[in-house]
C-alpha cells in the first residue's frame, strides 16, 4: 500500500527543525520510500562532480539534499 502524505509537490513549506530552521521553500519532490522531501534553497550540500559530456570541468555543485517529512510543516496562504 502505497504511503499518503499531506504534503505535495508545489507546496509552500517551512523547515521546523535542523540547520536551516525556519526557512521557507516550494517542495520539489517527495521521496516516499525515505519518508523525504527536497526543498527549494534549503539543506544545500557542496557535491563533487567528475568531468562527463555534459559538464567538461567536472568541479563542485550546490544541491538541495532531502529533508525527513516530519521537520516540515505546511505554511498555509
Amino acid at each position: 500500500m502505497a504511503k499518503k502524505f499531506k504534503i505535495k509537490k508545489g507546496d509552500q513549506v517551512e523547515i521546523i527543525a535542523g540547520d536551516d530552521k525556519g526557512k521557507t521553500g516550494e517542495v520539489l519532490r517527495v521521496l516516499t520510500g525515505k519518508d523525504a522531501v527536497i526543498v527549494a534553497g534549503c539543506k544545500v550540500a557542496r557535491k563533487a562532480v567528475k568531468p562527463s559530456e555534459e559538464n567538461k570541468e567536472g568541479g563542485f555543485i550546490n544541491k538541495e539534499m532531502p529533508i525527513h517529512i516530519s521537520n516540515v510543516k505546511k505554511v498555509e496562504g
